[in-house]
Formats: structure tokens, sequence, C-alpha cells
């Protein structure tokens, strides 16, 4: 069972055909990458959803639909028992296997690699005894997955934290010591999901792809990071989100322009619960649902324009328009025709701080100093 979540490389029949060719009795490929970007890339985008504040939850989001998929597959054919091939040190077997708990709990669920206990080694060893095509090799150690929200890269030499990646690491994002002029990029949205880029409309799929192709080109979107990992032990990770981390800097400055301040800052500490539950493979929660509806509910006005400049691995925020903005340029500026009547500041002020004010004459009273 293979799902296409826009991973690019071989076509759907292509590995439908591996599949058979490894003694497969049936295959199951789908394209979901649509459905990828609708369902579960934009929820992610809507959150501002980076793990720890780095990681823009690369894996963690396919692994929902891939599950789907896998369900829909095992009914489908009548299966009564299903397989992932995660190790028992990742978070993917948890993704997976809660994910079947929760769609399909009758399934029975077996994990090959983590039940035998099959070290990287073992594993490439057993796949060329068996002539299985794979792309991992002892020269090529390194773990690869990717989607059109991004790519992640682990293991191998990467191990050592201490060790810089190479650039031979990098496949979605160009070196971004070396970039091509400035490229400035209007990107439109409605209620949170991106629909066009310079005036031309896209689905959130296309958005991605076009973003990942021009920030990709700018190097945008590399991640060096040691995270945390569900399992309890810290992992280091070399991400590349191109599209990902340009839309969800556009996505936040609009935010600022369009979301009332306190429902900003509790929206931040959503986000972040929001990112930790995917992380733990916990997107059919009740929790993640609710969470769900109150983000929903904060994008009511996220519509409007923000322009940025991709240049030298950074995309840099130049400009933003919206129709539904909290920015009242009469009160914000300091030239002639401002209409904020600076004289309510100093009863405010009084009120603000009258509770620290009292605070601290009990501190006085108490010490006697």
């Amino acid at each position: 069972m293979a799902v296409d979540v826009g991973q690019g490389g071989e076509s759907l029949e292509t590995i439908r055909q591996r599949a058979l060719g490894c003694g497969a009795v049936e295959a199951y490929v789908a394209d979901a990458r649509d459905e990828f970007a609708n369902e579960y890339a934009m929820p992610t985008l809507k959150a501002n959803a980076l793990y720890q504040g780095h990681y823009p939850l690369v894996s963690a989001i396919s692994r929902p639909v891939i599950v789907k998929h896998l369900v829909k597959a095992a009914r489908e054919f009548g299966a009564t028992t299903v397989a992932h091939g995660c190790t028992g040190k990742g978070n993917d077997q948890v993704r997976f296997e809660v994910g079947i708990q929760t769609l399909g709990p009758d399934l029975k669920c077996i994990a090959p690699v983590r039940d035998l206990a099959l070290t990287r080694d073992k594993a490439i060893a057993f796949a060329e005894e068996k002539g299985l095509p794979i792309e991992t090799t002892k020269k090529n150690p390194y773990s690869i997955d990717q989607n059109v929200w991004g790519r992640a890269v682990e293991t191998g030499y990467l191990e050592d934290i201490w060790n810089a990646p190479t650039k031979d690491i990098y496949d979605y994002t160009a070196t971004p010591e070396f970039p091509p002029a400035p490229d400035e990029v209007t990107i439109t949205f409605e209620a949170g999901v991106p629909v066009a880029i310079d005036g031309v409309k896209h689905t959130p799929l296309q958005v991605i792809q076009e973003l990942n192709r021009r920030a990709g080109a700018q190097g945008v979107g590399r991640i060096d990071v040691v995270e945390d990992r569900l399992v309890g032990i810290k992992s280091r990770e070399i991400y590349e989100a191109p599209g990902a981390m340009a839309l969800i800097t556009a996505h936040k400055h609009l935010e600022d322009v369009t979301i009332e301040r306190e429902q900003a800052r509790f929206k931040a500490t959503v986000g972040q619960r929001w990112s930790e539950l995917v992380y733990d493979g916990q997107w059919f929660s009740p929790l993640k649902r609710s969470l769900d509806a109150f983000i929903e509910d904060t994008q009511k006005y996220v519509s409007g324009d923000i322009r940025m400049v991709l240049h030298g691995g950074q995309a840099i925020v130049n400009g933003r328009r919206s129709d539904t903005s909290l920015y009242d340029f009469d009160l914000a500026t300091y030239d002639t025709g401002d209409t904020f009547d600076q004289s309510q500041a100093k009863g405010f002020i009084e009120l603000w701080g009258m509770s620290s004010k009292v605070a601290a004459g009990r501190d006085l009273r108490v010490s006697g100093k």
C-alpha cells in the first residue's frame, strides 16, 4: 500500500508494479496530493504549527492520511491484519498504530522491523539478500522522508550532532550563500487559506508547489535541529520546507493584522499544543479536534495579501493589506489627523498598574522597610 502525498519520484503505477514484482498479491496505490494539501497541510498552516518552535510537522501530518488509506485498503481487500515498517525508536510507530486503533480498532497491527529488532544495516542486508529494490545503502545510510510540505533527513553521520550537514544532504533547497536575484512574491489568503500567488488563482497544492520552487531556489526553509521524540530520546533532524516556512511566515504576518490581541496571544498557546498533539500521533484525538474548532474560528477574518521577498535563505515580509484589517491608520499615525485621544492614557496607566502598586505596598508593609 502506497500513498502519494507529493513526495515526487516514481509514478504510482511504477510503485504498484514493483510491489507486485516483490511478491504482493494485491497493490493499493492512492493519489492523495490534493487531499493531503487541503485537509492536513492547511490546518497545519492555520495553526502556524512548528513543533518546539522549529519543525513544521513534515512527516507527522502525512501519517494520518496514510493511515486513513491503509484502513480503507484493508476494508477493500477484506484484510484483518495490517503492517508497517517503522522501528521501535521512532515516532512513526506511534502515529501509525494509534491511528489504526482509532480508525480500524478491529485490525491487528504488526511491525516486523521493530519486532525483529532489525538495525538499519540488517535491514539493508536483508533487502540485498532478497533482491528488494531500495535506495538506502551502506554508502548512503540516510533515512529520508519527503512530501509536498517538506523533506526530513536523519541518521548516518548526522547522528553526531557536531557534524555539519554536507551540501549533498539537501534536495528541496539551493545553497543560500549564492542565491539568484531577490524574488518578490504576493500571496493572497482567504480565511487563512492561500488561494493565489501574484494574482494568479491556485489550489493549496499548487501554492505549496510553487513556493517550494521559488523559495527553495533562494535557500529558504533549511532547518537543523535536535528535537524531543515521543519515545523519550533526542534526535538530530535536518528539514527542508521552503514552501511551508514561507507560507507560515506570510500567514502569521497576516494574522498580526487581522486577529485581535488577546485572541492572538491565546492562539499561539493553542498552536503550540496543537503541534505537540500532532507530533505525538494524536491527529484523531478529541482534544486536537476541539483545538481545530478554536483555530478555525480565528481564521474568519484572516484574508488579504502578503508581499514578501525571498532571498538568501530568508522570507521577509515587506507589505500587507486586508479589507478585514484591525490596523487603523488614523489611530496609529503620529502625524496630523491622529484620532487617538492621548488624554485617556494617564487614567488607563493608573488602573493598569493598580494591582502591582497595591502588592508593592503590601511587601513594604510586611517587610517593615
